[in-house]
């Protein structure tokens, strides 16, 4: 019984909203770690097939790294045990057995920000299949509060992007632990270090025929990738220099910056010459009005570490990005 009424508490929670009151709902300060997800279910579903279901989905590797890494950690517990502050993670899926078969999403039910979803079945298939039909929602859902949450975290501490502006006409939020590492009128290359390595930041425009010269879209970006990488980006011994990495053709998809088409690609550097090399993120983004596109790119080198993290940073600065 006191599960049946939890259970209905935060349906209430998650569909109350919109019913004419105006009294504001006082909720505290989510928290948890980037990435990481409270899965609310009873242990028994947990370790069969639902259970499955939802790590085939919201742990599936995370495309364009090295080693193999979740794209979101997932700590389960039962119902009972969603409470107190365990309610205040920032992301949280609750399911839920013996329901009519529904799937509800809620903002701030238990903490802001937060986003939570609620899955309803009456039997384990009828689960299942909200999950397969939704895991890209429920994905993208999740990973837009992330970016939201690193990019509120960035905007703390801002470095002074005045350069960028006044050369590139490009705005980018990115915090005061990174330094200017090289400039010029035409190309930004921005970094960080850390513990294990470095976390650097392109940013330089071509005109556009770069890209549209022909079909071939991740073959042009690759092309122009490298001969940045040989003009600007030497690495530690002579002669050396960035390239992407040969042996596997980055993910190519269709995206947007500042409300401007982009080409965003994924996948992996190394430098010819040495033995150096890890994960990149590239957008293309089509600047029509200058005839141009705005090449926004951030890579990170930590050998032997995991780099989710490090990639979920540079993708919240580089999606920061304003084009005049």
């Amino acid at each position: 019984m006191k599960k049946l009424l939890a259970f209905y508490s935060v349906l209430f929670i998650l569909t109350g909203c919109g019913d004419g009151q105006n009294d504001p709902v006082i909720v505290s300060n989510s928290s948890g770690n980037i990435n990481n997800v409270t899965v609310v279910m009873e242990n028994e579903l947990w370790t069969g097939e639902v259970g499955e279901a939802v790590r085939r989905h919201l742990a599936a590797p995370v495309d364009g790294l090295p080693q193999e890494e979740p794209l979101f950690s997932l700590s389960q517990m039962p119902p009972e045990a969603f409470s107190g502050f365990a309610r205040k993670n920032r992301l949280f899926l609750q399911v839920q057995k013996g329901q009519e078969p529904e799937i509800k999403m809620a903002d701030d039910a238990y903490a802001r920000p937060q986003k939570g979803v609620l899955v309803t079945g009456e039997t384990n298939d009828q689960i299942i299949s909200l999950i397969d039909e939704n895991a890209d929602k429920i994905i993208s859902t999740f990973k837009r509060t992330e970016l939201a949450e690193q990019q509120r975290r960035i905007k703390k501490s801002l470095k002074n992007d005045e350069q960028l502006e006044e050369r590139l006409g490009v705005s980018l939020k990115f915090p005061t632990a990174y330094r200017y590492a090289k400039e010029t009128d035409d190309f930004f290359w921005i970094r960080k270090d850390i513990p294990t390595g470095s976390m650097e930041i392109l940013v330089y425009e071509v005109p556009r025929h770069v890209i549209e010269k022909d079909t071939n879209i991740i073959g042009n970006i690759i092309e122009m990738r490298d001969s940045i990488g040989n003009t600007h980006i030497p690495g530690r011994v002579e002669d050396s220099y960035m390239i992407t990495e040969a042996a596997y053709a980055p993910y190519l998809f269709e995206s947007q910056i500042d409300g401007k088409f982009a080409w965003e690609s994924k996948g992996m550097w190394e430098v010819k010459g040495d033995f150096m090399a890890g994960p990149f993120i590239n957008y293309a983004v089509l600047d029509e009005e200058n005839d141009r596109y705005v090449i926004l790119e951030g890579f990170a080198f930590s050998p032997s570490a995991r780099k989710r993290e490090n990639m979920m940073e540079l993708e919240a600065i580089l999606r920061s990005a304003k084009i005049q």
